[in-house]
């Protein structure tokens, strides 16, 4: 019982350092819209924030980490 749960934790241990380097992976995204703008995020209590321009406004925008 005792080697099961070792072997457990070691899979566990295991599956968090793979899930770590998936997050870091970088990914090629395909979007089709209208516009694109290149921003830099700035700081905002404990948040991020972004300014777009005002016609943007009631529009569904996506946003994309790219570093």
């Amino acid at each position: 019982m005792e080697k099961v749960k070792e072997k457990q934790k070691e899979d566990v241990a295991s599956d968090s350092a793979d899930e770590t380097n998936v997050v870091h992976q970088k990914v090629k995204f395909e979007v089709y819209g209208e516009e694109m703008l290149e921003k830099k995020v700035r700081s905002s209590g404990n948040s991020g924030r972004i300014y777009l321009p005002p016609d943007w406004v009631g529009h569904r925008v996506k946003i994309i980490r790219i570093d």
